[in-house]
């Protein structure tokens, strides 16, 4: 199994299904597997697929869903609209995803759109945290924000285990 192969398999074990569309590895978490995956910005099918970082982490994505169920969103989008500090970081957060999908591929469908609401709604934490990894600290306050408040969700070992190449 080569190390794409192998990467591909443990995102399929993370996700509970074959992954779609995986352009590169665009995190890998502390304990050396995949947390998010680069995907290509159209599908096989030519459906096109404007989440371009994708958290595929079991466990980080579970603590994710509890903070979007805390309310956080709504917290974070009553900050948004009235800081025009967080405001204009967030844009340039979502410039910048535009940018990375763009190197990978153009798609006129989805010009313009980033992920997770950006740059003025907060919808999906998942996919801010996503960026944040991928771009690293500093790019997308937001998801930032999501990163501080998960912890180290590393810390109780690899979320799947990795199959092995027995060759």
């Amino acid at each position: 199994m080569t190390a794409g192969e192998q990467d591909t398999a443990v995102v399929a074990a993370q996700l509970g299904r074959p992954p779609r569309a995986i352009h590169a590895v665009g995190h890998r978490c502390p304990c050396g597997l995949p947390d998010v995956v680069t995907t290509a910005p159209r599908l096989a099918d030519g459906t096109p697929f404007p989440t371009t970082f994708y958290l595929t982490c079991p466990r980080a994505a579970s603590m994710i869903g509890t903070l979007e169920a805390s309310g956080l969103m709504r917290e974070m989008a009553e900050r948004l609209a009235t800081d025009p500090g967080l405001a204009g970081a967030q844009h340039a957060a979502h410039e910048a995803y535009l940018d990375a999908r763009s190197r990978i591929e153009e798609v006129p469908e989805i010009a313009g759109v980033s992920a997770g609401g950006m740059p003025d709604r907060v919808k999906c934490l998942h996919a801010l945290a996503a960026h944040a990894l991928a771009a690293g600290r500093g790019l997308n306050p937001l998801g930032d924000e999501v990163l501080d408040r998960l912890g180290e969700w590393w810390a109780a070992g690899p979320c799947v285990e990795p199959a092995r190449d027995d060759r």
